[in-house]
């Protein structure tokens, strides 16, 4: 019997360095490998001059350095006509790819990884909401929409996945926490719709005393701040159980998400997790060690005392704790798309 064909379209940019793949996000990385155990994958995405750091293990990767060689690439997987296609988050390049996929019929499949709304209401302003608006409204008329949580979609026609890369290491060997003072650490995309560079301007004026470290590429701003330590990024599991190890909280100042798999991961590590108000629906499933405060010092302040004050309690509660793996997530895609 043969393998169900898949191409995944996604907005992602991807590096070619001695054919050899390179991506930052670790969706485009594991979502296509995996997938690809099952099903035969093809990948298609932006071309990146700048050097990524995640290794794509995946044989059918097709790149493109601008809107028309991209639909090209797309127009030439008509050849295998039972395949399917999985577009990945909603942008100016997957929602011309749908008008493509649309005219000719094919079988879209959309996965909403967060709320594009507020992402662009960071990045473009007042347009941004209603530039998103359009392209969901008409890229969800004909697609399978599979979503990561359920306020993405509001209809009852999707589907409910729990995105994870947890696998068996992450639930192991657990390291006593250094409870000398509050060590932060934040792990994500340094983007202004991340929240992490108005954080950073609230952290210069806290306590000298925390310490905050960045895992994460460095785009277009740089981190100049002596208190502040960039770790680096493009970390495989086993280096980041390492550095949750030597943390003891986590921040996630982002103004929107829909399940960061990175709280997930903290938690696993029985790290508690600090996020603000705008993003408050994440604690979800009755998870221990989520705690909200409000974007301003003195409520991140005291947030973070009760933290340290009551830590190894917090810690016996997170134990009971039911997080989703990645064999899940993935059993979940496969059985959506078939």
């Amino acid at each position: 019997m043969s393998k169900k064909e898949i191409v995944i379209i996604n907005n992602e940019k991807i590096s070619i360095v001695e054919n050899n793949f390179y991506c930052d996000n670790i969706d485009i990385q594991t979502i296509p490998q995996d997938l690809s155990k099952n099903c035969e994958v093809t990948l298609i995405a932006r071309n990146s001059k700048v050097k990524r750091e995640r290794s794509i293990n995946l044989s059918n990767i097709k790149v493109s350095s601008n809107i028309l060689t991209f639909l090209i690439n797309i127009f030439k997987t008509f050849k295998k006509k039972k395949s399917i296609y999985l577009i990945i988050s909603v942008t100016p390049y997957t929602f011309f790819s749908y008008i493509l996929l649309f005219f000719w019929r094919k079988k879209i499949y959309l996965y909403l990884r967060s709320n594009g709304y507020e992402e662009y209401k960071e990045v473009l302003g007042f347009i941004g909401p209603v530039l998103y608006y359009v392209m969901f409204k008409l890229i969800s008329i004909g697609s399978i929409i599979i979503v990561c949580q359920k306020k993405l979609f509001k209809k009852n026609n999707n589907n409910l996945v729990f995105p994870s890369e947890l696998t068996s290491i992450w639930l192991e060997n657990f390291k006593k926490p250094n409870l000398d003072k509050p060590r932060l650490l934040y792990i994500g995309r340094m983007k202004v719709e991340k929240g992490i560079f108005s954080f950073i301007k609230m952290f210069e004026e806290m306590s000298p005393k925390i310490s905050l470290s960045i895992v994460g590429r460095e785009e277009n701003k740089k981190i100049n701040n002596k208190r502040v330590h960039h770790i680096g990024s493009g970390f495989e599991a086993s280096d980041l159980i390492k550095i949750y190890d030597e943390h003891n909280i986590f921040i996630l100042p982002s103004f929107t998400e829909a399940h960061p798999k990175v709280v997930d991961e903290s938690l696993a590590r029985l790290r508690p997790v600090i996020v603000f108000e705008e993003i408050h629906h994440i604690v979800q499933n009755n998870k221990e060690g989520i705690f909200v405060a409000k974007r301003n010092i003195e409520s991140l302040t005291k947030t973070i005392h009760f933290i340290m004050k009551n830590y190894l309690k917090i810690q016996e509660r997170m134990k009971k704790n039911k997080l989703p793996t990645k064999k899940e997530f993935i059993n979940q895609m496969i059985n959506i798309l078939n």
